[in-house]
């Protein structure tokens, strides 16, 4: 029963960080873009929210990327990363069901 509280909220937050490094991403390009107001105090709240969010996470993977210009291929790998612990977190939760270590 512990365990079951565990693991949904494991999964729990790796699906909210999935969703900030999508909004994190759409967001910076937007801003690029001039399409959102930087200066807009709403706008840049949530920006500023999202970057120190994801940032600890995309900074790694940026300095490890080859440099493509202005391409920023950091939010796909990490979206990539959080998708393979997904699926390890229930590969766990799996064997630990069969081998009869929680039920």
């Amino acid at each position: 029963m512990l365990l079951d509280a565990v693991f949904f909220l494991l999964r729990a937050a790796l699906d909210l960080f999935w969703w900030a490094v999508i909004l994190a991403a759409i967001v910076q390009t937007l801003l690029a873009f001039n399409v959102l107001d930087g200066r807009n105090r709403i706008v840049w709240t949530i920006a500023d929210f999202l970057y120190r969010v994801t940032e600890p996470a995309l900074r790694p993977v940026r300095g490890r990327l080859p440099n493509l210009g202005g391409i920023d291929l950091s939010p796909l790998v990490v979206l990539l990363l959080i998708t393979a612990a997904q699926i390890a977190l229930g590969a766990i939760q799996g064997y630990l069901l069969r081998g009869g270590l929680y039920f």
